[in-house]
């Protein structure tokens, strides 16, 4: 199982909405909107690497009004 964590900068006044899309997708298991630098942690999980890269690459980082994301990818 891959794990990762993603911190997500939006545009003022999206974070609901960002956080709503974000709950729709299937591999995301948790996600917060938080205060600081970063706007939404995002918490997913996938089977395998290549699908971890979809993930983000397809579904996430396409979302509109994401400003910047940083991934953090969890190992044991």
């Amino acid at each position: 199982m891959e794990k990762s964590y993603m911190l997500i900068s939006c545009e003022i006044g999206e974070e609901q909405s960002l956080y709503s899309q974000l709950k729709d997708i299937p591999e995301v298991k948790n996600c917060m909107v938080t205060f600081g630098s970063y706007d939404v942690v995002a918490e997913f999980e996938t089977d395998t690497q290549s699908q971890m890269n979809e993930v983000i690459t397809s579904k996430i980082r396409k979302l509109k009004k994401i400003r910047s994301t940083i991934t953090l990818r969890a190992i044991n």
